[in-house]
């Protein structure tokens, strides 16, 4: 496709009222911003609203056992050494295997269909493992949830990334993660209130954590799942003329989300651009102290000398705090217009929270140190999805690279669940030094990925000034696409 053919705006079809999008007489809607800007806030006010609850659900089904921990669970089913670790690991095997296959679903059949059986799977598993009696079972139910997980967060940043540019698209991407930490807020006092409660019915705490938190999950999915939309084109909450135009956005933007024919080009290069094994070392390193926190942050904070019912409501205040730095950085960011930036300053927050946790026994200075863990680890890694994803071109790569690119950074949940064993207890000196490092190394991720990046811009500016208007390339090595720096 040529420059100037990229560029042309496609006359898009209005649709009757029995009509498809795609069907009916032909309207130019030319480059109506305001209009453009309307039908934007119907997705915001539409579609954001039930992807937080989803992601809010998922994350508080999968971080409960961090809760359950320190109720007793691993004597209610007689774990012993190790094996808690264990199970906390083969989440992630199963989780990073199934990453690439849901997204692909999703490009394939609709976000509502694929989604919703995903969420309403995962709900079931939440809730059975109230009901385990045993190492075994706890294994399986880990694993399945890993599995039935896996799609939701590339899935919801693929959303994303189809619908709003990328100037606009961080913000966004802002809910997977302020989901991830309001549900650290929420899970702390979900257990507090069930710790509270004790033994009921014959079910001790931690079995009522899950049944409790299951359930929930199971009634907001199904929500969720019957008011999401397919896509972003036919969306049920869309009138007949804004239909055509996110049609026509979608023929307009064909330069940076490219045609929607499969081609096994995309495929090839969606595994072999550099740049996605530069960042994912870069979201590997901040992704092992992202999933030690969320797991182990109640165990943390017991260590220091707080009663389990403690432990978990002061876990509360933490996530809130960490919540309003990903707002502020995520503002900070999108106004600036500079990622790198400030993704390079982010993991210093952690990185100083986990030399102290490490430098001293003071009660009072580990708690403080959490809430500048929590600070820097949700808010980095918010901004560096946000800022790969944008800069990918087209569907099909960003549909098959964010998956294959997040599940590269999963991998380090083996690493993770592993890093905080109970023989460690109580300053855990060992997990906060290995989270110390990570997150130093991935600062250096981010100076990487942006010196690869501007490489590539002044290569492109080099092209163009010598008159060249084509370069052959497709999606963001086109000529015309300006990577985000």
């Amino acid at each position: 496709m040529s420059l100037e053919q990229k560029h042309d705006f496609v006359a898009t079809t209005l649709p009757d009222e029995k009509s498809d999008a795609s069907i009916g007489e032909v309207h130019d809607f030319g480059y109506d911003t305001e209009a453009e800007r309307k039908v934007l806030r119907k997705f915001d006010k539409f579609l954001l609203p039930p992807l937080a609850i989803i992601l809010l659900v998922a994350y508080l089904d999968r971080s409960n056992l961090g809760n359950a921990k320190v109720f007793g669970f691993e004597h209610g089913i007689g774990l012993v050494g190790n094996q808690f670790n264990t199970i906390s690991t083969l989440f992630y095997p199963f989780y990073v295997l199934f990453e690439v296959p849901w997204t692909m679903a999703v490009k394939r059949f609709g976000a509502n269909h694929v989604l919703g059986v995903a969420m309403i799977a995962w709900s079931a598993i939440t809730l059975s493992t109230g009901f385990i009696h045993n190492y075994s079972q706890a294994i399986a139910v880990r694993v399945l949830l890993g599995a039935f997980e896996a799609g939701l967060v590339p899935s919801v940043v693929f959303i994303i990334s189809t619908i709003w540019e990328r100037e606009r698209q961080s913000k966004r991407v802002a809910i997977i993660y302020g989901a991830n930490c309001l549900s650290g807020a929420f899970g702390g006092l979900i257990a507090y209130g069930i710790e509270s409660m004790g033994t009921q019915r014959g079910l001790e705490s931690w079995r009522w954590l899950f049944i409790v938190e299951g359930s929930i999950s199971i009634v907001l999915c199904g929500i969720c799942w019957a008011i999401l939309p397919k896509n972003a084109e036919t969306a049920w909450f869309l009138n007949a003329e804004e239909k055509a135009i996110m049609v026509a956005r979608k023929q307009r933007n064909l330069v940076t989300r490219g045609t929607e024919e499969f081609s096994w080009a995309h495929v090839r290069v969606a595994f072999t651009d550099p740049i996605i094994y530069i960042a994912s070392a870069s979201f590997f390193s901040a992704s092992i102290a992202l999933f030690g926190f969320g797991t182990f942050l109640p165990t943390i904070i017991k260590g220091l000398g707080y009663t389990s019912l403690q432990a978990n409501y002061l876990t509360i205040p933490v996530y809130v705090f960490a919540t309003l730095t990903l707002i502020t950085a995520t503002f900070t960011s999108d106004r600036l217009k500079k990622r790198a930036a400030v993704l390079a300053i982010l993991p210093i927050a952690p990185i100083i929270g986990y030399i102290i946790a490490c430098g001293t026994a003071n009660h009072a200075a580990g708690y403080f140190a959490m809430f500048l863990c929590g600070a820097g680890i949700y808010s980095y890694n918010c901004l560096i999805l946000t800022w790969i994803s944008t800069n990918i071109a087209p569907d099909y790569k960003r549909s098959m690279a964010m998956p294959f690119f997040v599940s590269l950074a999963n991998v380090s949940g083996v690493v993770s669940s592993n890093i905080y064993p109970s023989k460690q207890a109580p300053r855990f000196l060992m997990g906060n030094a290995v989270s110390a490092g990570m997150e130093t190394l991935a600062l250096c991720g981010v100076i990487a990925v942006w010196w690869t990046l501007r490489r590539r811009n002044l290569q492109k500016e080099k092209l163009r000034a010598q008159g060249v208007e084509d370069n052959g390339k497709d999606g963001d090595q086109a000529l015309d696409f300006v990577y985000n720096l």
